[in-house]
């Protein structure tokens, strides 16, 4: 068995909404009701052990075999929301991205997982969309990044920041999930956090003006594809739920300095105004300043 360290670990960001424990049918409504009394909630560092010790055996667990029956809970305005975790359906969608993206030369695809785990997840996936034809995560996950179209949902004044520098990345830290929107109080102690919270009407809302603005300036591409995606996404969620962009564990990694100066969603939302008004120049000093941040993040992505 290899040893914990030899695993990379994924230093992910997340897209999260979290919906009003209405809007889920019983007795699926029941269990988040009892779940978000729980004083000893798992974070999303412990969601990302657990998925890490999966692929420690061998042959490696690629897909958990069964759905995880943990969530993230926020209580917004007074009304409970979660987020369920969906583990095993994101690992699926993960899996498949991977194996289909070209991410991994095919050696090191076969060595991390073989091809007959990946058969057989790729079988099992199949089967269970078969009978859940309308399934969706509610967590959204990309490594060593923070796409853009995700900042086109939030503004600079959501942003919500604790900046904290360890020594060391943490083995363990939990921090609650549990909080009104308008409070920082998970925010206490001493793990960074960086992370934005908006309602899902303003979020569909950034998405259609941006939307607006890129497809008059640029026509059709990339980033406008991204965007699409992710409204499509929003658009199959409850109107009252809350959404989050969330740093993760890209906060372990980053200086404290830089996580300070981020002002991502600022500098997306002015080159969006620049374009919307039909200056390219401001648009591109906007674009400038977001490609000079997250060159550091990538540096430190090939220096791993």
């Amino acid at each position: 068995m290899p040893k914990v360290s030899s695993v990379i670990v994924p230093y992910a960001s997340y897209l999260r909404v979290y919906e009003p424990l209405a809007a889920f049918p019983e007795p699926e409504r029941g269990h988040w009701a009892r779940y978000a009394r729980r004083v000893d909630r798992p974070s999303y560092q412990d969601e990302l052990r657990r998925s890490l010790a999966d692929l420690l055996p061998t042959p490696p667990v690629a897909v958990p075999v069964h759905e995880s029956d943990d969530a993230f809970v926020a209580e917004v305005d007074g009304v409970l929301c979660v987020c369920p975790w969906r583990t095993r359906l994101r690992g699926w969608q993960a899996l498949d991205a991977l194996a289909s993206g070209g991410r991994l030369p095919p050696a090191v695809l076969d060595a991390v997982l073989p091809p007959v785990v990946r058969k057989e997840s790729a079988d099992d996936y199949e089967r269970w969309r078969a009978r859940n034809p309308d399934a969706r995560p509610w967590i959204r996950t990309a490594t060593w990044q923070v796409p853009l179209a995700w900042f086109v949902l939030v503004v600079d004044e959501e942003r919500e920041h604790q900046g904290v520098e360890p020594a060391e990345p943490p083995q363990s830290a939990a921090l609650s999930e549990s909080s009104e929107l308008s409070e920082l109080s998970e925010l206490a102690g001493d793990v960074p956090v960086l992370r934005y919270r908006t309602q899902m009407v303003q979020a569909r809302r950034r998405v259609a003006r941006g939307l607006k603005a890129l497809r008059a300036a640029l026509g059709e591409g990339p980033q406008i594809d991204a965007l699409v995606d992710v409204g499509s996404w929003l658009e199959e969620f409850h109107p009252r739920s809350l959404v989050e962009l969330d740093y993760g564990g890209l906060v372990h990694v980053l200086p404290a300095a830089h996580l300070a100066a981020d002002r991502s969603a600022a500098d997306v939302a002015e080159g969006i105004e620049a374009l919307r008004r039909g200056d390219g120049d401001a648009a591109g000093e906007a674009y400038g300043r977001l490609a000079a941040r997250w060159r550091v993040v990538r540096d430190r992505q090939s220096a791993s």
